[in-house]
């Protein structure tokens, strides 16, 4: 384990290339928060040049999980999740899959005037070449459990084929999880420590999803440490990198326990 008080741009400045399995973080949102009035050097070079860092020392076959939102200002939201998303993938990446953090209530900032409240965030899921681990969570109730598999899947010239196992596999009790995940969050006063902190479940989920034990696990935006704490728990390497020395302390008192 490595934990890091510092510039992220910095400090992966010593990460090797090609040495890192997995990264989980969350980056600051626009102006949608202030973490200590630390944000005020973020910009677009910044994050331009924080994923082509992460592109340099993601392994092949390994993942990015980037969970971000967007501020609204003057009545239109910014896009700049978007734009992330579409420089990952000039700088070499993969859009594997752009995957919902289903909140269930609202949390941001803002008006509800004029507009539905927004309960999610996206999880961009980047990738480095062929994926090299996935390990499916299957927690979806079947609500056909015990039937034989039956249906039909639609093909690209519009004819349909049986299912596999169709009349002869019986549907199991849970299914693979979809791509929309719908976790509450960090509501417990003991854990909430920080003004954008996911739950510990968002983090442990994708970290179990996308590597395997002994992997080495990244947070270049490490916040109050969820991401190392679980990292730790799952038997991953962690590295983590946070700027504000009050949040770092938080982090490392939190991921010291495990």
């Amino acid at each position: 384990m490595k934990l890091y008080n510092g510039d992220c741009l910095e400090v992966m400045k010593n990460i090797p290339d090609n040495s890192v399995d997995l990264t989980v973080t969350s980056p600051p949102y626009d102006n949608l928060r202030t973490y200590n009035g630390n944000n005020d050097q973020w910009s677009e070079q910044v994050w331009k040049d924080c994923i082509q860092e992460l592109f340099r020392v993601t392994k092949q076959g390994g993942v990015v999980v980037w969970v971000v939102g967007d501020a609204t200002i003057k009545g239109s939201e910014t896009g700049t999740s978007f734009k992330q998303a579409l420089w990952a993938k000039e700088c070499g990446f993969n859009l594997h899959d752009t995957m919902i953090w289903n909140k269930g209530t609202f949390t941001a900032v803002g008006s509800l005037k004029t507009r539905y409240a927004p309960v999610f965030e996206y999880m961009f899921i980047f990738t480095k070449g062929k994926l090299k681990a996935f390990n499916p969570i299957k927690d979806r109730k079947n609500k056909r459990f015990g039937e034989l598999v039956h249906g039909t899947i639609r093909q690209k010239d519009g004819t349909t084929k049986d299912q596999v196992g169709k009349g002869i596999k019986k549907i199991a009790k849970y299914g693979q999880r979809f791509n929309v995940w719908e976790m509450s969050t960090e509501q417990s006063n003991l854990e909430r420590c920080h003004p954008a902190q996911f739950p510990q479940n968002l983090a442990e989920d994708h970290i179990l999803s996308w590597s395997n034990k002994g992997d080495t696990v990244l947070d270049c935006f490490m916040g109050s440490g969820t991401t190392g704490k679980m990292a730790n728990h799952l038997g991953r390497n962690f590295i983590g990198i946070e700027l504000d020395l009050e949040y770092f302390k938080i982090a490392e008192a939190r991921i010291n326990k495990y």
